[in-house]
């Protein structure tokens, strides 16, 4: 922790093209090198794909309901007490989780073979779907994550 205390969370503007917030934030996790009308791009395409095969009034929701299945509840921190450094499991909070499932999310989409898919926005569509049948890599990170907490659950009383 910094000193000065923690910096504020700053307010996103929802974006232009879908009027939501978290497709500025999905953009802002895409972006590379600074490209960001790439960035915009790669996202909208998916969004129009996931347009096309859940109807139009429900690509937004799709992609939120995605990303709120893999947030994580509760994560491992380290916590060094003695000589020891222990994996104290905390409860997440909101702005994090968020944070976390997004850039799970855009991390496991890369991962995904260019052999089967040509654009990153049927990459993004791809992971979509899996998390919603509850599979995929983010999905399995999510699980993971709560099973270390819950395995070091004994320590949890060291919480700070």
């Amino acid at each position: 922790m910094s000193r000065k205390g923690s910096s504020p969370i700053r307010p996103r503007q929802p974006d232009l093209h879908t009027q939501s917030e978290t497709v500025t934030r999905l953009i802002g996790y895409v972006l590379k090198d600074g490209r960001k009308s790439v960035a915009e791009k790669q996202v909208y395409d998916a969004v129009d794909l996931l347009a096309k095969e859940f109807g139009q009034d429900q690509a937004i929701p799709t992609l939120e309901k995605a990303i709120e299945t893999i947030k994580p509840k509760v994560e491992v921190r380290p916590r060094r007490i003695g000589g020891a450094v222990y994996q104290v499991p905390t409860p997440v909070r909101s702005h994090r989780q968020t944070s976390l499932a997004i850039r799970w999310f855009v991390r496991a989409a890369r991962q995904l073979s260019n052999k089967q898919y040509h654009s990153f926005a049927q990459k993004l569509v791809a992971e979509i779907k899996l998390i919603l049948k509850s599979e995929g890599t983010s999905y399995n990170k999510r699980l993971e994550v709560e099973r270390m907490a819950e395995a070091n659950k004994a320590f949890s009383h060291l919480r700070w």
